[in-house]
């Protein structure tokens, strides 16, 4: 097989490489089969629950907004009452508090960056501890809340049985991710909800060539809607892979007798540092409310949550963009702190041309963050409201579901699987000229 050495595989390298390499085609493997073994599980019910009544009122929407919402992150999990209903939501939450907690305490901060490769195990074990506890916790409310209307024998033993499957599924699937980002390709957290958004397509798309067969006027509007999502992927792929490259310089230095010159290089910030976790985090407080209304009996509460946080008021755009740009700030500053960045590379011997080391740099590469992050809020604002517009304006809303929440995960872990697919792909290549 010919190969290119000096630039990335080719897209028949890699297929080729996945057939022929023992390595890469196991971890193939292992990632698909533990994939399907989860899609499974999805649907091994749940016992003593009328699934039938449930998949009936979260399709007419009488549960609320919130329960359809986490039901795409589980691909139906929650619909179909399976052992994997929660799936790996507990281990995201955990996984964001244990960020927040690690931004607020000292010690997890210090075992997080100094502990080196231990203390990152200690980190990574207390998240898992963190994600049992919050497993039990939204399986004993989800079995509380199944308790009245859904449970054929209501009772204490319902809930006592309903909370050991639900978070035993939950610790099951934990563990399939770590697996697969193992012993697989790819991120392990991040492909299980990937392969739950995906599994929601085939619905989707069927439903809306049924509506193109059956009513001729929609054609057009289902038409430009796809043409939308398809610009919008585009714009997700460039933005996700955008970068600012802050120019350094490595000042000479002499080891024994031999002197390095000055070295130019780049620190490269991304366009959007907070990836999905905005839109995820302003799309769960603004649903909250509209979830309340099915327990609260205020009529004044009821009437101005649906008046003015309903997905069609301007007041509802107004603050899902505002709280977007809040969220991505405060994201952005926990993934990257300016104070650290300076002094590291103070540390090295580096420094931004024309910008002096210490207070003046964390200045200046605050300032360039703060406009980076401004950018990529405006753009999330976009892809986030433009989808529902447009399915509003063309009045097809067989894509409900896919919104700009699932269009970024999706383009998000394809780009980062694909990346460490390549990466694989090129190690058996100078695998193979070593052994030349």
């Amino acid at each position: 097989m010919v190969v290119s050495r000096g630039k990335n595989p080719s897209a028949q390298e890699t297929f080729m490489q996945m057939a022929q390499a023992a390595g890469l085609r196991s971890r193939v493997l292992v990632t698909l089969g533990l994939l399907v073994l989860v899609r499974l599980g999805v649907f091994i019910p749940v016992p003593g629950i009328d699934r039938v009544a449930f998949g009936q009122a979260i399709e007419s929407g009488s549960l609320g907004g919130f329960i359809g919402f986490i039901d795409i992150f589980v691909g139906g999990g929650l619909s179909a009452l399976g052992i994997f209903a929660l799936g790996i939501l507990p281990f995201i939450n955990a996984s964001i508090i244990m960020q927040l907690l690690t931004a607020a305490l000292p010690a997890l901060e210090d075992l997080q960056k100094n502990e080196g490769e231990a203390g990152r195990r200690r980190v990574s074990q207390i998240t898992r501890y963190v994600a049992f506890g919050w497993a039990i916790l939204q399986s004993a409310l989800l079995s509380i809340f199944l308790l009245s209307p859904f449970a054929e024998q209501p009772g204490i033993f319902f809930v006592v049985q309903t909370v050991i499957a639900l978070t035993a599924g939950s610790m099951f699937v934990m563990w399939v991710g770590e697996v697969i980002t193992e012993r697989g390709i790819g991120n392990g957290a991040s492909l299980l909800i990937f392969i739950n958004i995906v599994s929601t397509l085939p619905r989707s798309l069927s439903l809306t060539l049924e509506l193109a067969k059956g009513e001729d006027s929609r054609v057009g509007g289902v038409i430009i809607l796809l043409l939308v999502f398809l610009a919008m992927i585009v714009g997700i792929v460039f933005v996700q892979e955008g970068t600012r490259r802050i120019p350094i310089i490595s000042a000479r230095r002499q080891v024994g007798r031999k002197l390095y010159l000055e070295q130019s290089n780049y620190l490269p910030l991304r366009l959007n540092q907070g990836g999905v976790m905005p839109i995820i985090f302003a799309s769960a407080v603004l649903v909250l409310p509209l979830s309340l209304t099915q327990y609260v009996s205020n009529p004044a509460f009821v009437g101005a949550v649906n008046t003015y946080l309903n997905p069609t008021s301007w007041v509802y755009v107004l603050l899902y963009l505002v709280m977007i740009l809040f969220f991505s700030y405060f994201y952005a500053s926990l993934v990257v702190n300016p104070e650290d960045m300076s002094r590291n590379l103070k540390k090295m011997g580096a420094s931004i041309p024309g910008i002096r080391p210490g207070k003046a740099t964390t200045e200046y590469i605050g300032r360039v963050l703060n406009r980076l992050t401004f950018l990529g809020a405006i753009f999330l604002g976009l892809v986030a409201v433009i989808p529902s517009a447009v399915e509003g304006a063309t009045r097809v809303q067989t894509f409900q579901g896919l919104g700009a929440t699932s269009l970024l995960i999706l383009v998000g872990v394809a780009i980062e699987t694909a990346k460490q697919v390549q990466t694989y792909v090129i190690s058996q290549r100078y695998e193979g000229m070593v052994k030349q």
